[in-house]
């Protein structure tokens, strides 16, 4: 099995090349994207607590009903740009965004970054994380 391995890295090193090229692109945006601006449920609870942080869940009307962070604004990711106007008043707070498991809210993240929003974070894991953690939810 490995001498075949090896026979094709002989055989296709452009192919090769090209693969271990777009793992690396890809293991460098996943490890710089797990650590940049993303909070913990813990911190998210001390930004929210101590410095009035606002949450913005991200998620479909459903899912917010089903179960959401208290005072949490529901802006579906789809109306995000459509909506950013509602977060104007509070630009100089901290904001947490969440989705369901914390894979699509870097999207939002960098959409206010982008609109000069100063403290924009992410919540790591998302909602699942946070129910995970036994934490509360509001139910509508």
């Amino acid at each position: 099995m490995i001498d075949q391995l090896f026979e094709f890295v002989q055989n296709h090193p452009l192919l090769v090349a090209a693969f271990l090229m777009v793992l690396a692109a890809w293991i460098f945006y996943e490890a710089r994207n797990a650590s940049s601006s993303g909070v913990t449920a813990s911190q998210a609870t001390q930004l929210i607590n101590r410095e009035d942080a606002v949450v913005v869940d991200t998620r479909e009307a459903g899912d917010f009903k089903a179960g959401h962070i208290a005072g949490a604004r529901n802006i579906p990711q789809s109306r995000i740009d459509d909506r950013m106007n509602e977060l104007e008043k509070v630009k100089d707070k901290p904001i947490i965004v969440v989705c369901k498991s914390g894979q699509s809210s870097g999207v939002t993240v960098a959409k206010l970054t982008k609109a000069d929003f100063p403290r924009v974070f992410k919540l790591k894991g998302g909602m699942a994380q946070w129910q995970a953690d036994g934490l509360p939810v509001v139910k509508k």
